[in-house]
């Protein structure tokens, strides 16, 4: 009867192989005689070794001798198993995705990950949180992109959806502020040019219409502005009157004709 250590070896041949997941079933299926008491015995004394790490009911990270000090694998080197495990369509988005476009002003203290309903819990890992922000609509394929990492892919969203996306979740990463912020530093590799019906399909008119407003009157960005203004009024957006900040007082604030935002919030942006 094959036994811990056994399973121990199994584990060092996949990441041998570069592989640093694997779910309970998989183990099932290579140790057919073992009994689940076993198993649960053997994966027990590898995650109090440190040698895997537990991440999803049912399925387990293999650690890597270069993170096996902090006993703790980034999530980008294992997103993309955890949702195919799930089954869950997913973007690695928000400061996250920023970062991989070079704007990295901000550290990000979450790593979000954006996916289809319903709700699913958030990961919570020492020093690390992944976060799940929900969307109820269809995840756009057309603006999403693979990036390759040091043990398979994660997918991203494009710099056109991550500006966005800052826009309509910014209470995830701590306000317009922040959110203004990154865009400054985003922007440089945003191509309004290629927007088409799926972006306004998915993105919502008030995120267009703060998006907009921003990136001409706060950040200067008057080109890159309006293209996303043709843009959207070519694909029939229709600009009703809101507010830049959600649930602030909007008395006596002025309206931006424009991109009819009324302004009641002042934006400053961090040095960079």
């Amino acid at each position: 009867m094959k036994g811990a250590y056994s399973i121990r070896n199994w584990t060092v041949e996949l990441h041998r192989r570069g592989i640093i997941t694997f779910s309970n079933r998989e183990l099932k299926e290579n140790f057919p005689g073992v009994s689940v008491r076993a198993i649960e015995l053997a994966l027990n004394k590898l995650i109090s070794a440190g040698e895997i790490m537990p991440v999803w009911k049912g399925f387990y990270v293999i650690i890597p001798v270069e993170y096996s000090a902090s006993r703790v694998v980034p999530a980008v080197q294992y997103i993309d198993y955890l949702m195919q495990h799930v089954n869950r369509k997913y973007y690695v988005g928000l400061l996250n995705a920023a970062e991989f476009y070079g704007a990295a002003h901000q550290r990000a203290q979450q790593y979000s990950v954006v996916c289809e309903f319903p709700s699913i819990r958030d990961l919570s890992k020492k020093d690390t949180l992944v976060h799940f922000v929900v969307t109820r609509k269809t995840i756009p394929q057309r603006w999403l992109t693979s990036f390759n990492t040091q043990y398979g892919t994660v997918t991203v969203s494009k710099p056109e959806l991550t500006a966005a996306d800052l826009i309509s979740f910014q209470k995830e990463i701590g306000g317009l502020n922040r959110a203004c912020t990154v865009l400054y530093e985003l922007t440089e590799a945003v191509r309004f040019g290629k927007l088409d019906e799926t972006f306004f399909e998915y993105v919502p008119v008030a995120t267009v219409q703060r998006l907009g407003y921003l990136l001409e009157m706060s950040l200067g960005y008057d080109k890159q502005a309006n293209i996303l203004y043709s843009k959207a009024h070519r694909h029939g957006c229709k600009f009703q009157r809101i507010a830049l900040k959600c649930n602030k007082p909007i008395a006596n604030c002025k309206t931006d004709k424009k991109w009819n935002v009324i302004v009641n919030e002042y934006i400053e942006i961090d040095d960079l």
